[in-house]
């Protein structure tokens, strides 16, 4: 687009600003994998947070093995946002992690462009049920492996034989605590979904 000079012969008109590009990605994972600490690590707003303590009538149902000192869990979701770019910006939905909230799931995976499945090598076996869900919506997601303090460490090719991952399916380690880690992982997630919504067309350019 060209922008001429105004009939006073003064400079050119400025080009108004662009709005950024917002995008939706989800957090999923198994209870208590850390997926609201993911969130409240990168948000540059104050995350919204569902958060209600654990009862004792929910005991019979949650499973806590890994994680007895947890005392709370998220109901609903959980939200946040951050600034990639000027011209990018991210809304976080991190999904319930329980069985019984996977009712929220469908209407939280709407308009998402890709996802992180958090995983713990503790409890790998709860990241079957997200990675599974993701792969029959086709919806792109990366796979994050939380490295909690005091667990042991695997080879990340340990860990992808142990999820079964699809070859294009990236793996990172991370630290669901930091800022910098999480960035990492969420430019992952995007340049994946990027990647597949592309299509063929883009590998052959």
């Amino acid at each position: 687009m060209a922008f001429g000079r105004s009939s006073s012969g003064g400079a050119s008109r400025r080009q108004p600003p662009v709005e950024p590009v917002t995008l939706k990605i989800l957090v999923a994972g198994g209870f208590g994998v850390g997926k609201t600490t993911l969130v409240g690590a990168v948000s540059e707003i104050r995350p919204l947070r569902t958060e209600e303590v654990l009862s004792e009538a929910g005991r019979p149902v949650d499973d806590l093995h890994g994680v007895e000192t947890k005392s709370t869990t998220t109901v609903a979701m959980d939200f946040g946002r951050i600034t990639l770019r000027e011209d990018l910006v991210l809304y976080l939905f991190g999904t319930p992690g329980q069985d019984r909230f996977w009712f929220l799931w469908d209407e939280l995976a709407q308009g998402a462009l890709g996802a992180v499945v958090l995983a713990d090598t503790r409890r790998l076996e709860d990241s079957f049920a997200a990675i599974d869900y993701f792969e029959r919506r086709g919806i792109p997601f990366t796979v994050a492996v939380n490295c909690f303090e005091g667990a042991r460490s695997y080879p990340p090719e340990s860990v992808r034989g142990a999820l079964d991952l699809d070859p294009e399916v990236e793996l990172l380690m991370c630290d669901a605590r930091d800022r910098e880690s999480v960035k990492n992982v969420l430019v992952a997630v995007v340049e994946h979904a990027m990647e597949l919504a592309a299509g063929p067309a883009a590998l052959t350019n």
